[in-house]
């Protein structure tokens, strides 16, 4: 069964339709919307500040969701993939966005809609992803606008597949 706790009397909230691996760890300040999937050792951890996930967002396995305490929150989207063992660490991400394996974003990063963050980017500090932009590298810089087709297949579809994966397992 999934890790649950409260922090200071506050507890974890979780929307319709949501997938929690039996080892996953969610506690404290956190509002997770409908359509949402929690992967095998993924954590998110709400206890320094506030975490806010919006609809139809998977958080693969091994990857880390966290804050900084009385600085920054981590506000996350809609239809938002998080790939395996990334870091996405007190910044926010908008909608519709794929952020790669073992990607790192670090405290106040915005990230706006349509964009893709590659595979082993790490995105400094108070950077700015732009839209529709694919962002790689250490540290990451725009390498290419996504065209439609990279953006139907990587960021709708990883995020259909998940929700399609969370089914087999509930």
């Amino acid at each position: 069964m999934s890790l649950i706790l409260p922090v200071k009397g506050v507890s974890p909230v979780f929307g319709n339709n949501c997938y929690l691996a039996p080892n996953a760890t969610i506690i404290g300040d956190v509002v997770m919307g409908d359509n949402c999937s929690v992967w095998f050792n993924a954590v998110v951890r709400g206890d320094v500040h506030f975490i806010r996930i919006g609809n139809k967002v998977n958080v693969q396995d091994g990857a880390i969701i966290h804050c900084t305490y009385q600085k920054a929150p981590t506000v996350i989207g809609n239809n938002v993939s998080i790939g395996h063992a990334a870091i996405v660490h007190g910044c926010t991400v908008m909608d519709n966005v794929l952020i790669g394996m073992r990607a790192v974003l670090m405290d106040h990063v915005v990230v706006e809609p349509g964009s893709i963050i590659a595979a082993g980017a790490v995105v400094l500090e108070g950077t700015h992803i732009e839209s529709g932009c694919i962002y790689a590298g250490v540290p990451a810089k725009k390498v290419k606008t996504a065209d439609a087709e990279q953006t139907q297949r990587l960021i709708d579809g990883i995020a259909n597949n998940y929700l399609m994966y969370s089914d087999w397992l509930k």
